[in-house]
């Protein structure tokens, strides 16, 4: 019988890409830039106290390490192989542009959210995040970026199992 097993090592570097990318916005960018920065998070905000640390990188940063730190993180818990990785990678792609793309032409998607979105943390600024995020086609191609070196990075620290006779024939 096959188990599943959690791939330390992608979710350690996944959690860690996602922390990195919060740092871009506790650092160099205003805290009210930011959904998950309001209210009493505001306050941990480094920014305008210390000097900004990305740079020009941290414009479109966030984008990379979200996509990035999500592949990992999905093929980590899942445990997955070369196939799965490929559709784990897909998937996230077309989150994350689907999403860049939904502020460029919002009233697609601003029609599909249901009003009763309003009263639910997080849900709450969906219609928001379309209606006043900026699109940009560099996010665009850190999404892709991202993808592709998480893929590579996936591949890196893919576990390698030696098969036992009984499992070669459950995949057969």
């Amino acid at each position: 019988m096959s188990t599943t097993r959690v791939n330390k090592t992608q979710l350690c570097i996944g959690i860690t890409a996602l922390l990195v990318g919060v740092l871009v916005y506790l650092v160099d960018r205003p805290p009210d830039t930011a959904y998950f920065l309001t209210g009493w998070a505001k306050n941990i905000s480094l920014y305008g106290r210390i000097p900004t640390i990305f740079g020009p990188v941290g414009k479109n940063f966030p984008a990379f390490a979200h996509v990035f730190s999500f592949i990992l993180i999905t093929a980590g818990i899942l445990g997955s192989r070369r196939r799965g990785y490929l559709y784990i990678c897909i998937f996230w792609l077309f989150i994350d542009g689907a999403f860049e793309l939904g502020q460029r032409y919002d009233s697609l998607p601003l029609m599909f959210i249901p009003s009763w979105f309003e009263g639910i943390p997080f849900l709450e600024n969906t219609a928001n995040f379309f209606r006043l995020g900026t699109f940009d086609y560099r996010d665009l191609a850190s999404f892709f970026l991202g993808t592709v070196v998480a893929y590579i990075v996936l591949l890196v620290t893919m576990e390698r199992r030696e098969f036992h006779e009984t499992e070669v024939h459950q995949i057969l």
